[in-house]
């Protein structure tokens, strides 16, 4: 793969903090290395503006390495820049050309507030978790993975589903920014293996409740979340979740 180095305009949203208004500021970079990271040219960048007596970029970030999806950011009007399934950590520069004018900015949604700049807080996500609670297995030492036997298509679909990071892409993307598609992933991982059974029912209606109440939209089944989603989560678990939401209420004491 050729090696090439460019110069950039970076058109990027900078806002102080959630009370204040906002605004997008041109930068310039050069000599930006095709083989670097989007983060690593926001370094450069940074470095730039710290010479230079300005306050750096705020932006989330954390491995690095594609897991924790920390990274959250629209770029060119796409979460996550445009490649497929792909965080912001792991874009390479090679995705741009010389020359070109790249357009960042935060996630944008009433449930992820604006910390600072490009970096929004996702703490809604960690009380929808929370609100499912623990599952009620005494685990003991571990055990071997043979040990419950579970049929390959349910074991390959939570694990699918378990793949989920959390970043908010789905979020992001979605024009009603709902949250469905992570709370489906986080309730289906759990509901098709029998660990998760005993709160089975409660997890899922007090998670559907958490979310409502964090101000997440509802799902229209656009599909917009799963196309942009960097894990690839089907929307199959949306509907996954919808039948466990159902069964909960027609079931319950």
């Amino acid at each position: 793969m050729e090696h090439y180095v460019m110069n950039l305009n970076l058109k990027v949203w900078r806002q102080k903090n959630s009370a204040s208004k906002g605004e997008f500021k041109m930068y310039r970079v050069e000599n930006i290395s095709s083989e670097m990271s989007f983060l690593e040219m926001f370094d450069v960048l940074n470095e730039q503006l710290i010479r230079d007596g300005e306050d750096p970029v705020t932006f989330d970030h954390d491995c690095r390495e594609g897991i924790c999806g920390a990274c959250s950011m629209y770029i060119n009007g796409k979460p996550h820049g445009p490649w497929q399934a792909n965080t912001t950590c792991q874009l390479h520069m090679r995705a741009f050309k010389d020359g070109d004018t790249i357009v960042v900015e935060p996630w944008r949604a009433n449930a992820f507030p604006v910390i600072k700049d490009l970096m929004v807080d996702r703490s809604a996500f960690d009380r929808i978790i929370q609100a499912g609670g623990y599952i009620s297995v005494n685990t003991g030492n571990a055990v071997d993975g043979n040990a419950l036997p579970i049929e390959k298509d349910k074991a390959d679909a939570s694990f699918a589903a378990a793949m989920c990071i959390g970043c908010g892409a789905c979020v992001a993307a979605c024009k009603n920014s709902s949250a469905m598609l992570f709370l489906s992933a986080k309730v289906s991982h759990l509901a098709l293996l029998p660990q998760g059974n005993p709160e089975r029912k409660s997890r899922v209606m007090n998670m559907v409740a958490q979310m409502d109440k964090e101000g997440f939209g509802a799902c229209t089944n656009t599909g917009a979340c799963e196309a942009t989603c960097p894990k690839e989560i089907s929307i199959s678990n949306i509907a996954r979740l919808n039948q466990e939401y159902l069964m909960a209420g027609l079931t319950a004491e």
